[in-house]
């Protein structure tokens, strides 16, 4: 599953460095340069062949409302909660039906998910990294993130960088403009 991801961020360095040039509301404080945007996340898609590789980094914030250790039993329902939804990618990320994709395999990394093991991480994410079987990769020409923005309120902007058929692209896509083309 991580053949095509691990060569992604090296493939699309220069947009995250000319980003990061660009993004003024970095965070100097922390020195992170927009690295940890409350309200940001960002999703990388790849489509090769029949396979479609979804990954979504986002801070944990923006899926959960807070980033501290889950102690109280509200906190502990919101990670649950938070989780179950994504483990749906189907349900988060809108694809043609007629593409006829399928769960393949999926893996979600969070500091939150172990919260017994964590101490103290005041910056955590939440990372999905989903492998989609695709029948008809050929009629896969965007992907609707509504349904994630809906899923995550808190989720104001997601930095799209998507590997096709077409090439390689960027796009910023918002609660308003949810739809970013292949």
């Amino acid at each position: 599953m991580r053949r095509l991801l691990l060569a992604l961020p090296f493939a699309l360095l220069p947009l995250a460095v000319a980003h990061a040039h660009d993004d003024h509301d970095h965070d100097h404080a922390h020195g992170t340069l927009g690295a940890h945007e409350h309200g940001v996340a960002k999703l990388n898609a790849v489509l090769d062949g029949n396979t479609l590789e979804l990954a979504l980094d986002s801070p944990a914030m923006n899926l959960v409302g807070f980033e501290h250790t889950p102690s109280s039993d509200a906190d502990k329902a919101k990670v649950a909660a938070a989780r179950q939804q994504l483990e749906q990618p189907l349900k988060l990320f809108g694809l043609a039906p007629a593409a006829a994709c399928k769960d393949d395999a999926q893996e979600l990394q969070s500091p939150l998910f172990e919260a017994s093991e964590q101490h103290g991480h005041s910056h955590a994410d939440i990372n999905a990294h989903y492998q989609l079987a695709c029948a008809a990769p050929a009629k896969l020409s965007q992907i609707d993130l509504g349904p994630l923005f809906k899923a995550f309120p808190q989720t104001q902007k997601i930095i799209v960088q998507l590997i096709g058929p077409n090439g390689q692209k960027g796009v910023e896509a918002t609660p308003a403009k949810a739809v970013v083309a292949f």
